[in-house]
């Protein structure tokens, strides 16, 4: 009987001890570049001792993820990529409002973009334009300046940007052109700019590599990828469209449901402070951090050295699903 007591007890321990050791790992979707959400990752599993599996996936992606794994999330936290898709994903239940305990040290324009910590603030960044102004001369072609430069039939094949709905880049421009200009008239321009699409890309980085590469010489990309661009030796230019653009808020979110709640709320509060988003300057990610303690990096753009739309986060997440709707149906099945 002894014997037996003895077994069941080391039984009991093992138990226990797998069952810690499982509470000591947790699974994030980070939809910024690869080397982000990388040196995230390995730095807080040396901070903290908790393994942190990541996969990267482009904003779009991560949001269908998330809507097939309703029922059974895997994921504990989803970081990176713009504000829409996060929004959207909150509005559609997929994730949990969550007001991490550093809130305060958080920039108040940029911590909760669409009310209620349904979402969270964590970098910010200029959507524009990257132009191959050396292909552009070779071509006889002036370099654009704004949005309406990119409809100018000269640029036939020669622009690039990401599919809305797959990249939330993309989705920030569409977003762009419609508070820029109404819904039907902001349609209408992407209507004119399709025709100059070489071709939409899944990501939203893409285009930038591609103009880098000299295979289009125009890209619609956030800026501070323009500036890691030219530091990697591409020869291009970052450039602030003139009537005004759209930006981003990186986002933030706790899955519901997560197979780790109380894990993911400590990573959570580490994400937005200082400590970890001056992590992304070393892998030359140049958003700004939206912590107020972190030291910002001198190529950033500030949002306030450019002109900038109205843009409307909360609408964007009640209306992006129809938007990138009326785009698909509309825009994405004409011919070039």
């Amino acid at each position: 009987m002894k014997k037996i007591l003895g077994i069941a007890l080391t039984v009991m321990l093992i138990a226990g001890v797998s069952a810690v050791a499982q509470q000591k790992e947790l699974t994030f979707y980070g939809s910024a570049e690869p080397r982000c959400v990388e040196v995230l990752a390995k730095t807080y599993e040396k901070v903290s001792g908790v393994k942190v599996n990541w996969i990267r996936m482009s904003s779009g992606e991560t949001l269908a993820r998330l809507r097939a794994e309703k029922k059974n999330p895997l994921a504990d936290v989803w970081w990176g990529g713009t504000t829409d898709p996060h929004s959207i994903a909150a509005l559609e239940g997929l994730t949990e409002n969550y007001r991490p305990a550093l809130w305060q040290e958080m920039d108040s324009r940029f911590r909760d973009p669409i009310g209620d910590w349904q979402v969270l603030g964590i970098y910010v960044g200029v959507l524009g334009i990257s132009a191959n102004e050396g292909l552009l001369k070779e071509m006889g072609l002036p370099t654009p300046t704004g949005w309406d430069d990119l409809t100018d039939p000269r640029y036939k094949g020669l622009v690039g940007v990401a599919n809305p709905n797959t990249s939330g880049t993309a989705l920030t421009t569409l977003a762009t052109q419609i508070f820029l200009r109404g819904e039907d008239e902001g349609i209408e321009y992407m209507k004119r700019l399709h025709k100059n699409i070489s071709n939409y890309t899944k990501s939203g980085v893409a285009p930038g590599i591609l103009c880098g590469r000299g295979e289009i010489a125009i890209a619609i990309v956030f800026l501070h990828d323009v500036i890691y661009q030219i530091e990697e030796g591409y020869p291009v230019t970052a450039i602030a469209p003139k009537e005004g653009t759209g930006y981003e808020i990186g986002g933030l979110n706790l899955v519901k449901g997560a197979p780790h709640p109380e894990l993911a709320k400590k990573f959570i509060d580490w994400l937005v402070s200082a400590e970890a988003q001056e992590t992304q300057a070393k892998v030359g990610a140049y958003q700004l951090p939206t912590n107020t303690k972190a030291k910002v990096p001198a190529v950033s753009i500030p949002i306030d050295s450019v002109k900038t739309v109205d843009y409307d986060f909360k609408w964007v997440a009640e209306n992006g699903v129809h938007i990138m709707d009326r785009w698909t149906r509309e825009v994405f099945t004409l011919p070039r």
